[in-house]
């Protein structure tokens, strides 16, 4: 009969090499696989100009509010609740949380209908896309849907001097249709869009 005292080296070799295989082994192989295959995405989707520079990840979205840019959806982030160690402010990002039956919702929304109806009055009373003024679950989302982006289309041109129809081919050049045809909605990249719209892709 095997005593505990035998077993332990055994058991003890068994963890060492697990540990090693889980650890070390898998995790490298995994990653040296995804780069290899999926080297973009691997490294974070980072979009990178025709300058070289680093711009963001076409995962993250970022905030414009000019009107010679499109703009993507509400962005609930906060800066003023944590600091680093070296007490710099650190940026996260929630989803709201209201009731969308609640009155607190209903103002904000009436709000960000108000702007955009003042920053694209050539579109009158025609319905204003949902996803323009509602925040997405992260905040944090990088994409719009054709019809937000095309409400926009006059606006983003008269500021620029540019053809409405040029600035509608930016936008069709950085929509993605639905995964397999199938998943998903069709969605515009606001970040590629702007990056365009300035000479940097």
């Amino acid at each position: 009969m095997k005593t505990v005292k035998s077993v332990i080296p055994k058991m003890l070799g068994f963890f060492l090499v697990m540990l090693v295989i889980t650890s070390l082994i898998y995790p490298a192989v995994i990653t040296a696989a995804a780069r290899a295959m999926f080297p973009d995405q691997a490294t974070g989707s980072i979009i990178v100009g025709n300058d070289g520079k680093r711009y963001g990840s076409e995962l993250l979205a970022q905030e414009f509010t000019g009107e010679n840019y499109m703009w993507g959806r509400i962005m609930n982030v906060d800066t003023a609740t944590f600091t680093g160690e070296d007490g710099e402010p650190l940026l996260y990002s929630w989803a709201s949380n209201k009731s969308p039956a609640g009155e607190e919702l209903e103002a904000l929304v009436a709000e960000r209908v108000e702007r955009l109806r003042a920053a694209n009055p050539e579109q009158g009373d025609e319905p204003i896309p949902v996803d323009l003024v509602t925040c997405s679950g992260s905040g944090l989302d990088p994409d719009i849907s054709p019809a937000a982006a095309e409400y926009q289309v006059q606006r983003i041109a008269d500021a620029r001097g540019m053809r409405p129809e040029d600035v509608q081919a930016v936008i069709d050049r950085y929509t993605t249709d639905r995964t397999f045809g199938l998943f998903g909605e069709p969605r515009v990249n606001v970040l590629k869009v702007n990056l365009a719209l300035d000479g940097k892709l």
